[in-house]
């Protein structure tokens, strides 16, 4: 593997022991950064065959930081590392991931030889146009379970959620997304039979729907 790569990652940790990792498997790691702004410099200068990031960066979604790297190459390889399976409930938009982008769930990630594998694909997927690829291939039962019912949430419904598990109220979830509150307690009902979440009076379905939000995310769970 000849691929120049720029690695953008914020954890110190990660990036610490990642990169020596993809070092040992022959890949010529020209960069490390651990901001946006130091990212599109090293960009510029450098000029890598394939960009890795981190999904949220400080806070800064990795599919924006995209799209302004792929501003400055328009052919440059993109490797996403990704915690969730949807990132609608990370307030991110599916349509803006680049072309020929490479998104590999960070279990997957475990697996050295598949990240080493992705980023060698990445240069050839994107001057060739080819379709986002997700990568997930050591997934739980329980894991890939969540992501079937992601394909029966629309936008709305995801970005709903989001807002519930952000502790938002039905009020100021209406207020951001410009509809009445009426219609808000109507689509956390709609995402609650997604869930099979039913009424109870014994338990909060606020706080089961932000149960089920969370280990969408990743977060342990019994």
């Amino acid at each position: 593997m000849n691929e120049r790569v720029l690695v953008v990652i914020d954890d110190g940790f990660e990036l610490a022991t990642l990169v020596p990792a993809l070092r040992l498997h022959e890949l010529d790691i020209i960069g490390e950064a651990r901001s946006e702004n130091v990212a599109l410099n090293l960009m510029k200068r450098l000029q890598p065959d394939v960009v890795l990031l981190d999904m949220h960066i400080a806070g800064t979604s990795a599919i924006k930081i995209t799209v302004n790297l792929r501003k400055i190459n328009p052919m440059v390889g993109i490797v996403i590392l990704e915690g969730c399976s949807d990132v609608r409930l990370l307030g991110d938009n599916l349509n803006e991931i680049p072309v020929g982008a490479k998104v590999i769930l960070k279990k997957s990630a475990n697996d050295i030889l598949v990240l080493c594998n992705a980023i060698s694909e990445s240069k050839v997927a994107a001057s060739e146009g080819h379709e986002v690829s997700w990568i997930n291939g050591s997934a739980s039962m329980h894991e890939k379970a969540l992501q079937d019912l992601s394909v029966h949430l629309t936008d709305a419904q995801a970005q709903t959620l989001r807002l519930v598990a952000d502790g938002l109220t039905n009020a100021h979830i209406g207020r951001v997304r410009y509809t009445s509150e009426k219609a808000v307690e109507q689509i956390i009902s709609r995402v609650a039979q997604v869930f099979n979440i039913h009424p109870d009076q014994n338990r909060n379905q606020r706080v089961q729907l932000v149960n089920e939000y969370y280990k969408w995310l990743g977060a342990p769970h019994h």
